[in-house]
């Protein structure tokens, strides 16, 4: 935005800068145009008078003296003629023969004066000739002409322009210092609140913003820091609240178990199908905590990582995902399932850390098992795509249909199989995965896989690593 307002202002100031100083050397060139044609008319009006004084008396010697006096004060030439164009004097080389001298003499000698039009310019080289008739009113005695030098001229328009252009140089320069120092002024604040509003919608606590620029600014400081105060605390007591919540429910709960499990012992046989319903609601009661524990924090530091620079973490998601699999290989198998890994040998950089990627992979794994049946063929394959890092987990199980993969990543979302079936599950685990990856600049993307079942992609950042180039990749993965 400064940037913007800057060239605006600066825009502003070269219109009107140059509004001022165009017409100034345009007339600054005309002025000393005007000077030299006035001076050099005057010596010509000199001259056409002695000429005149000449035909009168008929001694023509004092009009030559002074021209030759003039040619050597001034070096430029002149030609005085009679009635009857005939050469009273030459001076500096200029003969009334030559073409140009003689138009003009004829123009003179038909009382018409000559001066040269056109304003000087500093590069303007060279000479310009002016004519004049001798002799009063009508009654022509003579002619003048005189070829003036525009080199004396044309150095004083390029002083003056230089002068000029100078002073509009530090017009400009004084105009930027203050375009640069009004649009800090109007700009600062506007960052400053920018900053605290990335970290209020990161659901950090925002630094107080500084009041400062014109008065509404200040005012929109102002109030912005009375809703950052009311949403932080909301947003605080929020988190407070499940953390608090989850945490102090362990010891109850984990009481509750000794107690129903003491209470076994006494149970009669035609209990056990209610003892064991108890026990499996305290095992979901007990996940849905811990979940609840994971998706916060998940989302805390999402909030985190999008106002503060975690781009230093990274890790090989080949050797994150060779660990998950050998992990989870013996769990797919006891569930009946055949989970198989495809990965290249090379590292696959990826910009979050191992922690993040093995939490997410085991999201995604966890998930495969529980909800493809037994049975099912799972894959977990990890490859680099561009300037990505990809982890999919594909099953052929019974996946999900269009308007379910839209809720998939909802909190608390289950498919209607799933709870007919009695799966266990609480439907946060692919909200958590989903928070982790968009701290990182990631997503989860969800898609049937061909022919059946469900590809669930985790994309990642790739990271940069001296001596690799991110762009480069094996190619795997593909879209859906």
């Amino acid at each position: 935005m400064r940037t913007r307002v800057q060239a605006a202002l600066l825009l502003f100031v070269v219109i009107a800068v140059a509004a001022f100083a165009v017409p100034l050397l345009l007339f600054t060139a005309s002025d000393r145009t005007q000077q030299l044609v006035l001076a050099r008319s005057a010596d010509l009006d000199r001259f056409a008078s002695l000429m005149d004084q000449a035909a009168a008396t008929g001694d023509t010697s004092a009009v030559a003296a002074e021209a030759r006096r003039y040619t050597q004060l001034y070096g430029e030439p002149l030609v005085v003629t009679d009635i009857h164009r005939s050469p009273v004097v030459q001076t500096g080389g200029m003969r009334a023969a030559d073409p140009a001298v003689a138009r003009l003499l004829d123009a003179a000698l038909r009382n018409q004066a000559e001066h040269p039009g056109g304003a000087l310019r500093p590069w303007s080289r060279g000479s310009r000739m002016f004519a004049e008739p001798a002799g009063t009113g009508t009654r022509v005695s003579g002619a003048v002409v005189l070829r003036a030098s525009v080199g004396t001229a044309a150095d004083d328009i390029t002083r003056r322009w230089s002068l000029v252009l100078a002073g509009t140089a530090l017009v400009a320069v004084a105009c930027t210092v203050l375009a640069r120092a009004a649009t800090g002024w109007v700009v600062s604040p506007l960052r400053r609140l920018d900053r605290a509003v990335g970290q209020l919608a990161a659901g950090l606590p925002p630094e107080q913003t500084r009041a400062g620029g014109p008065p509404e600014l200040r005012q929109l400081a102002t109030g912005f820091n009375r809703m950052a105060r009311t949403v932080t605390a909301a947003l605080e007591q929020q988190r407070r609240l499940v953390a608090d919540t989850s945490h102090q429910m362990r010891n109850p709960m984990a009481a509750l178990r000794l107690r129903v499990d003491a209470l076994h012992t006494h149970l009669p046989a035609s209990a056990d199908r209610t003892y064991t319903g108890v026990t499996t609601e305290l095992d979901r009661l007990e996940t849905l905590l811990d979940d609840m524990l994971a998706l916060a924090a998940a989302e805390h530091r999402a909030g985190e990582l999008t106002v503060t620079d975690g781009s230093d973490a990274r890790c090989d998601a080949a050797a994150v995902a060779v660990a998950q699999y050998r992990l989870w290989e013996p769990v797919a198998h006891r569930a009946g399932s055949r989970l198989t890994l495809q990965a290249a040998p090379a590292p696959a950089p990826a910009a979050c850390t191992d922690r993040e990627l093995a939490q997410i992979t085991e999201i995604l794994l966890d998930n495969a098992i529980k909800y493809a049946g037994s049975g099912a063929e799972i894959t977990l394959r990890c490859t680099t795509e561009g300037p990505h890092t990809v982890l999919t987990v594909t099953d052929d199980g019974p996946g999900l249909g269009t308007e379910e993969l839209a809720l998939a990543t909802t909190r608390f979302w289950r498919s209607g199989r799933q709870r007919h079936n009695g799966t266990a599950g609480t439907g946060l685990g692919l909200a958590i995965a989903e928070q982790l990856l968009a701290g990182r600049e990631g997503r989860l993307e969800l898609g049937p896989a061909r022919p059946r079942g469900l590809r669930a992609r985790a994309v990642v950042p790739r990271a940069v690593t001296d001596g690799a180039d991110a762009g480069e990749g094996d190619g795997g993965g593909g879209g859906w």
